[in-house]
């Protein structure tokens, strides 16, 4: 071997040393503490109060094993939520990593006064993922998050990952996350909206009652629930720009997620057409998409809504007779007019009360115009609260599923 080749050789393995030696402390584990949650509140003394949840760094992916893996929580008031993480770091000795954030909570009395600096922030942040959750706590974010607690799931991470995946076939929650918060923010034709979330008030209070016919009016902060999951998300938190400016219960984030196409199937209880006081539970899942449809007269909004759903009737009892085809018509009829009236309510109450396009209806009114400065010089976030809605439901219910 050649000196030539010899002293090649020495090089190439020392810069593969240097090269190697860099990247290992770069994501060296014993380097870095590993952030699932964080929880922004109001504070006395400073701008915010901000709470991280924190767990093992190798707790972050799933290793096969069943025990559950510890988080703790570390609470700090800053001026900022950078300024926080900064004086954590230093802290705790070790730095945040928040490429593993799942959850980000905002406590009900910060999101009225107006959260698009935590926002911008946050989403300047390489570090946070678009698809991370964002939740409007009815009690402090700080306990929200100590009170989230993975019951079924080994690891804290994978617990928040699919504690929002119900909304696909009960339609009480929804998915949202910072990124489509962010792109709302600066939307001229929808609004932001986040997950409501809170405490279960069932074991604060035993006195607490929730009608059995009024199911679906539930919502977080107010759940016939009782368990070891303190935290519950029910309902919507609805913005207006950056501020908080209502909220919705189960059934509305229902007619939320039906207006939006984002469910794949939900149960109802229908008044019974031949029983009165009765109620009927059929599982409905849509046939198409909703059609929206947005024309302009005297300067007013008029929206025509049209959805579609097929069903299965759940409830069943030994007289039943839902094989009949007369009765079977009725009771699509009657699903018809409950959901017409829920979804009419729904719009009304988004646009007269709250005046916030979360259902992105502006979209669909920009065929009315032949040019951006006549779309800008119209406002549609000024006219929506001016609305007229037209909401048309056509069901076709079926037998149960096994008495066909």
């Amino acid at each position: 071997m050649t000196k030539l080749k010899k002293l090649f050789i020495s090089l190439l393995i020392i810069l593969l040393l240097i090269a190697f030696d860099s990247s290992y402390d770069a994501v060296n584990l014993n380097n870095i503490v590993v952030v699932v949650a964080m929880a922004l509140d109001t504070s006395e003394t400073n701008a915010l109060k901000v709470t991280f949840q924190f767990t093992n760094a190798s707790s972050v992916s799933d290793t096969g094993s069943t025990e559950q893996a510890s988080s703790i929580t570390n609470t700090i008031e800053a001026s900022s939520i950078s300024s926080a993480i900064n004086i954590m770091n230093a802290y705790i000795g070790k730095e945040l990593n928040l490429s593993h954030c799942k959850l980000i909570v905002f406590s009900e009395e910060l999101a009225t006064h107006g959260i698009s600096d935590e926002i911008f922030t946050l989403v300047n942040d390489n570090q946070i993922r678009p698809s991370t959750n964002i939740v409007v706590s009815k009690c402090d974010a700080k306990s929200y998050i100590e009170n989230s607690k993975p019951i079924l799931e080994p690891l804290i991470t994978k617990y928040y990952e699919v504690y929002t995946n119900s909304n696909q076939y009960t339609g009480y929650t929804t998915d949202a996350s910072i990124g489509t918060f962010f792109n709302s923010l600066n939307c001229d034709y929808c609004e932001p909206y986040a997950i409501l979330g809170g405490l279960n008030s069932v074991n604060n209070s035993s006195d607490t009652t929730i009608n059995s016919q009024k199911d679906s009016d539930i919502k977080a902060n107010d759940s016939p629930v009782t368990g070891e999951l303190r935290s519950e998300n029910s309902g919507l938190a609805v913005f207006k720009d950056d501020k908080l400016v209502g909220e919705l219960n189960a059934l509305e984030n229902l007619s939320f997620l039906c207006t939006r196409n984002k469910i794949e199937g939900f149960l109802v209880s229908v008044p019974n057409p031949d029983r009165a006081d009765e109620y009927l539970d059929i599982y409905l899942t849509p046939a198409k998409n909703c059609k929206i449809s947005v024309s302009i007269v005297n300067g007013s909004p008029y929206v025509n809504v049209d959805y579609s759903f097929t069903g299965r009737i759940y409830s069943m009892t030994q007289d039943s007779d839902y094989l009949n085809s007369e009765s079977l018509t009725r009771i699509s009829e009657a699903c018809n007019s409950y959901l017409q009236s829920t979804f009419t309510n729904y719009l009304y109450k988004t646009s007269k009360e709250l005046n916030s396009d979360i259902n992105g209806i502006g979209n669909y009114a920009l065929s009315n115009f032949l040019s951006i400065p006549e779309v800008q010089d119209y406002n549609w976030e000024a006219h929506y609260k001016d609305s007229f809605f037209d909401v048309k439901v056509l069901t076709n219910v079926k037998s149960g599923f096994l008495l066909m």
